[in-house]
């Protein structure tokens, strides 16, 4: 009985021992220091291949349509059709323009007789010279309307105004269109003066000049380009610049308007930059991350970078840095923002 008294009592302060260990440890897991090593790290100027992608698209895309308005009678083409320059592709019913055109020579012809009339009565002091001159510019508001109606008659119907293709079709026969409402959509891709348009960031941007080296990717197809136009202000929607790269020589490829495409721009101009290892980045992702920085109060900082590429195992950083003399690259997988930390060697 004894025994198991003395059992039960061990028991009893060996549990308590452990359980007053396990506290102790918990306790200055909390309350301790994380160790952490430190690197500098120094900008340097570099240059960087700055891949981006686009849509192809032409210099000479056109929207054609009727100067007047009306019921579409015939359309010729469809979405796209080759066409070349000066063909008929769409005409409105000419039964009302005909008929304005008809009344314009009527008018026309009624004038110059008042004017007639008018100089025979002034020669005869019958008519004022202010009614001669009136009925003359009768004549001449009448003539000016016939030309204004036969004008109206030539352009009830749309030819092609070069080479080219229909990229789309806003009319159908049968419907009735406005003055000025978008029939066709063409562009002179017969040509093959393919540019392929890209977005880029503000920083990209800024780094990039007209004439940098650039490879469009057009599937498994690569092409010498140079960058040949930039945007001078920032979309409106995306919020990103844009940048028209353009192939050294004609595109011999089957492309479509609004075919996707992809480019690499080698900038002439070197950026500020930072090479850091790649264990140092934490929560990489589409060209952002962190990295902790070690504050003077002995705690660690997380910080947002941009990346920029990777060389050699390093990590390129383009952004983020300023001003900042060195970040930490091990034990950063065990800190949270203002965790303490401890620098060693």
């Amino acid at each position: 009985m004894k025994f198991i008294q003395i059992l039960t009592i061990c028991s009893i302060t060996v549990s308590l021992f452990s359980c007053g260990e396990e506290k102790k440890v918990e306790s200055a897991v909390i309350n301790d220091t994380i160790p952490v090593k430190v690197i500098p790290v120094i900008s340097e100027q570099v240059s960087t291949i700055i891949e981006t992608s686009g849509l192809f698209t032409t210099e000479d895309e056109t929207i054609l349509s009727f100067k007047t308005g009306g019921i579409v009678e015939n359309v010729f083409v469809k979405e796209g059709d080759a066409i070349k320059a000066g063909q008929l592709i769409a005409t409105l019913n000419m039964t009302e323009i005909k008929a304005q055109v008809q009344q314009a020579k009527i008018a026309v012809e009624k004038a110059k007789r008042d004017n007639m009339r008018a100089e025979n009565l002034f020669r005869d002091s019958v008519a004022t010279l202010e009614q001669l001159q009136n009925s003359k510019t009768a004549l001449d508001i009448a003539e000016q309307q016939m030309k204004t109606a036969q004008f109206n008659e030539r352009f009830s119907e749309i030819r092609a105004n070069k080479n080219g293709f229909i990229l789309k079709k806003f009319i159908n026969e049968g419907q009735v269109i406005a003055p000025g409402s978008p029939a066709f959509q063409i562009n002179g891709a017969s040509n093959q003066q393919w540019l392929l348009k890209v977005a880029v960031s503000d920083r990209d941007w800024a780094s990039i000049s007209k004439k940098d080296k650039a490879t469009i990717i057009a599937g498994e197809t690569e092409i010498a380009a140079t960058v040949s136009r930039k945007s001078e202000s920032a979309d409106q929607v995306t919020g990103s610049m844009w940048l028209i790269i353009e192939p050294i020589e004609k595109i011999n490829l089957s492309i479509a308007s609004g075919t996707f495409g992809k480019a690499k721009i080698m900038p002439s101009a070197s950026t500020k930059a930072w090479l850091v290892p790649y264990d140092a980045i934490l929560d990489g992702n589409a060209g952002e991350g962190y990295v902790f920085i070690a504050r003077e109060d002995n705690t660690a900082e997380k910080i947002k970078i941009s990346i920029g590429d990777i060389v050699n195992g390093n990590v390129l950083i383009t952004g983020g840095l300023d001003s900042i003399k060195s970040i930490i690259t091990t034990g950063n997988a065990y800190l949270n923002d203002k965790s303490p930390i401890k620098i060693i060697k």
